[in-house]
């Protein structure tokens, strides 16, 4: 088993793609990265905090690999653009992995964002060491499942998931 916490931009996003995927056993949207002692979203949101909308992500590493992860997690948002998703914009939205072993994973997301380098992507997107994880209040957690129609889940969210289908379907549950 293997755990990584991943911020992509709306941590709703993150979280509807991994929850899709065989071999990830847990998916919990929260908040990573800032100075503050807690998180919550209303502060998050005023970018003021300086945590990140992340998921932290555990998956069994037998069933999917990590470069797996990674490589879907790259796809499934734009890490060339800094401190932004679509509409999403502030720091709170950057492109943020944070890593749980360094000897078995950074190794692994220096390869991929070398590799996504060679193909000419600009990758901003920061790896660090993982910091205190601050779980999201409760309503965001499984949000598009609970919530597919509201405007935005619905705007935004199908497309990530029809690439997930369509490029990645070997991992699909």
């Amino acid at each position: 088993m293997q755990t990584l916490v991943l911020g992509g931009g709306c941590f709703w996003c993150t979280e509807s793609v991994f929850r899709s995927v065989k071999g990830v056993t847990n998916v919990t949207s929260g908040y990573m990265g800032g100075d503050e002692a807690s998180a919550n979203y209303e502060d998050v949101c005023s970018g003021e905090t300086g945590h990140i909308e992340v998921v932290r992500v555990d998956f069994d590493d037998s069933v999917i690999p990590l470069e797996a992860v990674l490589d879907i997690f790259f796809a499934t948002h734009d890490p060339t653009t800094r401190d932004r998703q679509g509409n999403d914009v502030g720091s709170q939205y950057r492109s943020v992995v944070f890593y749980t072993d360094e000897d078995k994973q950074k190794p692994t997301i220096d390869r991929v964002i070398g590799k996504l380098s060679d193909m000419g992507l600009q990758i901003v997107t920061e790896v660090h060491p993982v910091h205190e994880f601050y779980a999201a209040e409760e309503y965001h957690q499984d949000f598009f499942n609970k919530n597919p129609t509201q405007g935005y889940c619905a705007a935004v969210i199908p497309p990530k998931l029809g690439k997930l289908r369509k490029e990645f379907k070997q991992y699909l549950q």
